[in-house]
This record gives C-alpha cells, structure tokens and sequence, in this order.
C-alpha cells in the first residue's frame, strides 16, 4: 500500500508529489497526460525567467522522481474509501493508498463516478470543482483535491502552491504532527 497517491502530474499534482516523496512518504502519481499545462507558456512563476509547459512538466516530474515518486500513464475512473484507505481504479490497474490528492486540472469526471461532491466553478472556462474544506480534504475520507480542481485559479504558480499546501496538510495528518520542510543552502 501506498502512502499517497496523487491523481495528476501537473504543477498542482507535482508539487504535491514533491513534497510527500521528500518526507520520505512512498508517492505515486498517476496521470494521463490530458492536462493544459503542456500547453502553457509561462514568464509569471517566480524564480522562473520564462519557460514551456512542457518544460515545467518534465522538471517537476524529475524533481518528484529524484525523491522516490513513482510515475504511471494512467486514467483514473473511480475512487474507493474506507476504513483501511483508498482504493484508486484505473482503466487497467488497481492500486491502493491511506491517503488520495486529486490535482486532475479541469477535470472531475472521478468525483463524479466516486460520489465526491462538486459545485460551481470560479474561474473561466472551469464548469465545475471538487467541494473541498480549508485545508483540502473531500467529503470522501482519506481523499483530498487540490490546484484547480480544488476551486483554485489555475494559474500554474497558484496551483503548485496549493498542491503543495494541500501535500503539507496529507503529510501533517498522517504522521500525527506538523509537517514542516525547510532546507538550507548547502556549502
């Protein structure tokens, strides 16, 4: 089993994965590369001069793979709670977790299928989102969203800081504290 599995590979998806690899959580993610980002040309992420979609895809996925994040071309179409964890059901596999972050983008083809609930959307173009509390967490137990399927702006910038916020809370509820991940500059 799985600590945490991320639905999603984009900047929401990734910077999560990011996060629970590096807290030495075992991390999958699970995407079927259908995202907008690929599409994307950024000059507005801080730190970042100007860079391709594409580009920023492929880094975040190194970054998370550099930490112990697996990587699997996957379309996720159900999820299953309960009270051992969660079950994720793709098109071809099964694979099972304690704990779920969907970063699927526009998408909510799952929550439907899975009896997440939704509500309207915020932003242009996004119909619907997952109904998520402060914190990212789902009606479903052990199941969270986050970027902007979570009722983010899908701003690439915005969305990994909420993957990121939402991967320090999962991290934070399964080991009983606080998570917190400072480094320092090596040298």
């Amino acid at each position: 089993m799985h600590d945490i599995i991320v639905i999603g590979g984009g900047p929401a998806g990734a910077s999560a994965a990011i996060l629970a690899a590096k807290a030495g959580k075992k991390t999958i993610v699970l995407d079927n590369d259908k995202g907008v980002t690929k599409r994307a040309w950024f000059e507005n992420f801080y730190g970042i001069e100007e860079i391709g979609g594409p580009d920023l895809i492929a880094i975040g996925k190194k970054q998370a793979e550099k930490f112990g994040a697996g990587f699997f071309n996957e379309t996720v179409v159900r999820i299953e709670s309960g009270d051992e964890g969660v079950t994720v059901i793709t098109e071809d596999n099964q694979y099972t977790a304690k704990e779920v972050i969907i970063a699927s983008g526009m998408l909510t083809a799952v929550a439907d299928e899975s009896g997440i609930q939704k509500k309207p959307g915020t932003e242009p173009r996004v119909k619907t989102i997952i109904d998520v509390d402060a914190d990212g967490k789902t009606n479903l137990p052990h199941v969270w969203a986050a970027g902007t399927v979570a009722g983010e702006s899908m701003h690439g910038i915005i969305t990994a800081g909420h993957g990121a916020k939402v991967a320090i809370n999962v991290i934070s509820e399964l080991n009983g504290e606080r998570y917190v991940d400072h480094d320092l500059l090596k040298g």
